[in-house]
């Protein structure tokens, strides 16, 4: 059945199934909808089987479709997994990072103009996520964690002591002269983090219990919620440097508290992914950046 099957066929079938419409698809593939509808008709005469039901501009896929694209969409990315790494050992340069997400929209994507201009003929492509990077199945180069890294046979580079404290807007910093003030204000508490607002308390000497009026689970929105004047954050000067330049956020208890220091985020990357040269361009690239500050 496989040779009497038309892969362009094939190719249309799926888009349409992964977009939801044959113009989709067709804008998606450089094809005109009357050409992507009638590759999906000769595929469904050849494999005698109806793959979509037709409303109008509205498919949607059959039982015979939905046991396709399971199979179909799947092949289609290791294709093109396999098609990006023959280009990456033909000299392209496709760098596929992925990375917590507050680092990534913190510190990494505002430096990686600077990457990109001295690296011209790197193609870059990042994604972020909480989930750590499954290396096994090839879909990225490097992982930027946040917290343990729990992956064997990768090399785990520690990225830079991060320091954790009290940040706010200028407007509410006038209010807060001493650690015990902060119990008078409003609390933004980060759920995904390691170093939380009992860990802080604790550690200046405060055993009452905070109360959180707002809860994230990002620190990027965390920091945002802060620089706006919603309260105050516990978060690491590293994530809100961009913030704290532009005096959208300040630290009011500098020096006169106990903060907190920790290693929060780890470059990671297998040992034999260490050997492509973008990698190690951008693992040199990464070490520079922190030696700058």
């Amino acid at each position: 059945m496989l040779g009497k099957v038309s892969l362009p066929g094939l190719r249309v079938f799926e888009a349409v199934a992964r977009r939801g419409s044959f113009k989709a698809a067709a804008a998606e593939l450089g094809l005109t909808p009357s050409a992507a509808s009638h590759a999906v008709v000769n595929l469904e005469t050849t494999l005698g089987v109806a793959l979509f039901q037709r409303n109008g501009r509205h498919v949607r896929l059959t039982v015979s479709g939905e046991l396709l694209v399971r199979h179909a969409a799947g092949a289609f990315d290791e294709l093109r997994r396999g098609l990006d790494l023959v280009a990456a050992q033909k000299g392209r340069g496709l760098l596929r990072i992925h990375s917590a997400p507050s680092f990534a929209y913190a510190w990494l994507s505002p430096r990686l103009p600077k990457f990109l201009a001295a690296h011209a003929g790197i193609e870059v492509r990042l994604a972020a996520g909480a989930d750590y990077a499954r290396f096994t199945d090839d879909a990225f180069d490097v992982d930027i964690v946040y917290g343990p890294v729990h992956a064997a046979g990768v090399i785990a580079m520690p990225i830079v002591e991060e320091t954790v404290t009290p940040l706010c807007a200028p407007a509410l910093a006038s209010r807060i002269r001493a650690p015990r003030d902060l119990l008078d204000c409003r609390l933004i508490l980060s759920d995904n983090k390691q170093v939380r607002w009992p860990h802080w308390l604790e550690a200046n000497g405060l055993a009452a219990a905070a109360t959180h009026a707002l809860r994230f689970d990002r620190s990027f929105l965390a920091i945002g919620a802060a620089a706006d004047g919603l309260g105050v954050a516990l978060e690491s000067t590293l994530l809100a440097r961009r913030e704290i330049e532009r005096g959208q956020l300040v630290a009011p208890l500098a020096g006169a508290s106990v903060d907190i220091r920790y290693v929060g985020h780890h470059l990671v990357y297998p040992r034999e992914t260490g050997r492509r040269s973008t990698v190690k361009a951008f693992v040199d690239w990464i070490e520079a950046e922190i030696a700058a500050g």
